[in-house]
């Protein structure tokens, strides 16, 4: 993308959150900038909900700040209160990332293109199969776009089946997709080719244990799980034990980041450098605790 000023003289990125703390993302960024030459600089903002207008007004009237990302719990709420959306952000119903075109903001989501970035780099590549997704809030419904996107079939497990419900209402229309309750779901789990956990079910800090009950595995597919601390959670260390192919959230959230990173500034990222940056911070043990990527 083409921003109409340079990067030398629109030196900022800001992350918008609550809490912000915990985020990887001043360290992957701040790592691209560097490593690509530009004066450029990310900070994390712990914005409540009640600043949040108040943050992208000063955005908008900042002559420093290329954009912002936004994570948990802003990522709905701030749709209304933009200028323009991309078609990602309209069909997901959520921005994690803001573009300023002068006093413009453009609202865009990079979530389900670093999802199925992050899945091209299982063992198992994508394509159509049968995929089994935990969880219906943000970070699920860029997984189900990713995955309807590359023609596999999805069910939906969420322990509010409501909310199961609402999101394959959403997405119906875009292949093969369906909810699973309680009493299913171990047979979508052993026939799964992908298995998704978008919860934060064995986070640091989040719910304790496994989003599955022991032995509710994949016959023979890959597991993901968006969380990338502790490593590995609960659930990859079951798969890993079962042979199967595993990967956490690190994977999204670079290639989440490197895409915003391109949107911003317009320049290539360099996504080995970011991914290092991560894990720096990661094997630091700093910050904490994490949310998932999306």
């Amino acid at each position: 993308m083409t921003l109409p000023f340079s990067a030398e003289r629109v030196s900022r990125a800001v992350l918008l959150a609550h809490p912000a703390g915990h985020s990887l993302s001043p360290a992957m960024h701040d790592a691209a900038f560097e490593a690509l030459g530009l004066d450029g600089r990310y900070e994390a903002w712990d914005v409540p909900s009640a600043g949040l207008a108040g943050a992208l007004d000063g955005i908008r009237s900042s002559s420093v700040l290329l954009g912002a990302n936004v994570s948990v719990p802003h990522k709905e709420a701030v749709v209304a209160l933009l200028d323009e959306l991309t078609p990602a952000a309209r069909r997901l119903g959520a921005v994690n990332t803001i573009v300023r075109r002068g006093r413009t903001l453009l609202g865009d989501n990079t979530d389900a293109y670093g999802f199925a970035a992050a899945m091209a780099e299982l063992e198992r590549p994508p394509g159509p199969g049968r995929a089994l997704v935990l969880g219906a809030g943000g970070a699920a419904r860029a997984a189900v776009a990713a995955l309807l996107a590359v023609g596999s079939s999805v069910l939906v497990y969420n322990r509010d089946p409501a909310r199961a419900a609402a999101l394959v209402a959403d997405w119906q229309c875009e292949g093969e997709l369906g909810v699973v309750d309680a009493v299913g779901l171990r047979d979508a789990a052993l026939r799964a080719d992908w298995l998704v956990n978008a919860t934060t079910v064995g986070m640091q800090g989040g719910p304790p244990g496994s989003p599955l009950p022991a032995g509710m595995l994949p016959a023979a597919g890959a597991v993901m799980d968006l969380v990338y601390r502790p490593r590995p959670t609960p659930l990859l260390a079951a798969a890993r034990a079962a042979g199967l192919p595993i990967q956490d959230g690190v994977a999204m959230l670079v290639h989440q980041g490197a895409a915003a990173f391109l949107a911003w500034t317009g320049h290539q990222p360099p996504l080995e450098v970011m991914r290092a940056a991560v894990e720096g911070a990661l094997a630091a043990g700093e910050p904490s605790p994490p949310s998932l990527p999306s």
